[in-house]
C-alpha cells in the first residue's frame, strides 16, 4: 500500500498543526492510502553543517533525530509538511530538517524526486504566504510534485483547536491532501 508521511513542525503536542495534519491523514486514508504523522515535538534536529559526508552514505553524520525521519521519507510516496508561522517564517527545526533532507537526497540517489506533497502553514495572523513560499522551495528544488488546492495551504488559528474553526482553511488543506492521494494513485497506475 502506498504511504504518505506527514510531518508536524510544531513544538506543541496536539496543537493546530498536528490537528490539521490529522484531518489531512483522514482524507488520505479514506482514499485507500496509508499515512503516518511524525511530530517534531521533543526531537532534536540540528542545522546542516555542510560537511558533505552524507554524499554516498545516504544519511547524516550528525547525532540527532534526523536519520530516522530520513528513512521514513525514503519509503513514502507522499510527503506533506506542516509548520506554524513564527515571526513570519517556518519554524527553524522544520527548515533544518528540510535542508538536511534535501542535501542527503541530492548527494545520493535523489530519493525525493517524484514524491508527491507540499507544505501547509498555520498562522495566527501574518507571514503565512512567505512561509508557504519558503517551504515550497524545498519541494521544487528536489524535483517533487506539488498538487494544488482551492486556495493556498494556509490555516488560521492561534490557540490549540482554533485552526479547526477556519472552515475555508480546513477545506483547502483537505482538498490538498485528497489531491496528493489521487496523484499518487494516478502515478502508480
Amino acid at each position: 500500500m502506498e504511504k504518505v508521511l506527514l510531518i508536524s513542525g510544531s513544538p506543541r503536542k496536539g496543537g493546530n498543526t498536528e490537528q490539521i495534519l490529522a484531518r489531512c491523514a483522514e482524507k488520505i486514508n479514506a482514499l485507500g492510502l496509508e499515512t503516518e504523522i511524525v511530530t517534531l515535538v521533543g526531537k532534536n534536529i540540528k542545522a546542516c553543517i555542510a560537511c558533505g559526508k552524507c554524499r554516498g552514505a545516504g544519511k547524516c553524520i550528525q547525532k540527532d533525530d534526523l536519520n530516522e525521519i530520513v528513512e521514513k521519507v525514503k519509503k513514502a510516496k507522499g510527503f506533506i509538511i506542516g509548520s506554524p508561522v513564527y515571526f513570519g517564517t517556518a519554524r527553524g527545526d522544520m527548515m533544518n530538517l528540510l535542508q538536511r533532507l534535501g542535501y542527503i537526497s541530492g548527494g545520493n540517489d535523489r530519493f525525493l524526486s517524484w514524491k508527491v506533497g507540499g507544505p501547509i502553514a498555520i498562522n495566527r495572523r501574518g507571514g503565512a504566504t512567505a512561509t508557504i513560499q519558503e517551504m515550497l522551495m524545498f519541494f521544487f528544488i528536489n524535483e517533487m510534485i506539488v498538487p494544488g488546492s482551492t486556495y493556498w495551504n494556509i490555516v488560521v488559528g492561534r490557540e490549540p483547536g482554533d485552526a479547526m474553526q477556519d472552515e475555508e482553511g480546513v477545506r483547502t488543506a483537505e482538498r490538498f491532501a485528497e489531491n496528493v492521494a489521487k496523484l499518487i494513485q494516478k502515478i502508480a497506475d
